[in-house]
């Protein structure tokens, strides 16, 4: 009889070459909803995750404690297919980089942007990306700062609904994104660039 690879283990195998090819990235823009959605539509972009980071709480909830954390996307990206530096590009152009006090109607400390960066190269591509921003505004001041990365936390057990919610709510996804004034404030910083939902 041939030798056979047990099941469980080949997948791990064909799992552990997919994250071999895979980056990820992590961005705080507002409501998770809509940066979620945003960014699964690009090209390279292999899963986009709502949750929480930069913050010290453990395992934080939306409807509990999740103070000092943003609310952040996790995105897992084929480098080969969508670089790092397209994805700081068009991250720029999905939010207000001059509100110090959120994201469009939604206020506070969680609703704050940033980005996450997990080593020198990712901070060195995104302080880059931030001059030019900076420098296509020169009479405005860019907020949005460069953090370090820190633990993800996905959304997760009973409060999972918020994955994927523009797609399973999506009448109620486009009420709370109009109404929020988030695409008409991309419009107005960043023209037709802005990334408005279609």
């Amino acid at each position: 009889m041939k030798n056979k690879l047990p099941f469980f283990l080949l997948v791990a195998m064909l799992a552990s070459a997919t994250d071999a090819t895979a980056d990820r990235a992590v961005f705080a823009g507002g409501c998770f909803w809509c940066m979620e959605a945003d960014f699964e539509k690009l090209e390279g972009v292999t899963a986009v995750v709502s949750g929480f980071t930069g913050g010290t709480a453990t395992n934080p909830t939306y409807s509990g404690n999740h103070e000092g954390h943003y609310e952040a996307i996790e995105i897992t990206y084929d480098p080969e297919k969508l670089s790092f530096t397209e994805l700081l590009d068009y991250y720029w152009h999905s939010i207000d980089p001059f509100d110090a006090t959120g994201q469009f109607c939604d206020k506070g400390p969680s609703y704050l942007s940033a980005i996450f960066v997990a080593n020198e190269k990712e901070k060195e591509l995104a302080e880059i990306s931030r001059k030019k921003v900076v420098a296509q505004f020169p009479d405005k001041k860019v907020i949005t700062p460069i953090l370090k990365a820190a633990t993800f936390y996905p959304i997760q057990g009973s409060e999972s609904y918020h994955q994927d919610y523009y797609k399973n709510y999506a009448i109620r996804y486009r009420y709370y994104r109009w109404n929020c004034g988030r695409d008409q404030r991309l419009q107005a910083i960043w023209g037709d660039t802005g990334h408005s939902v279609k």
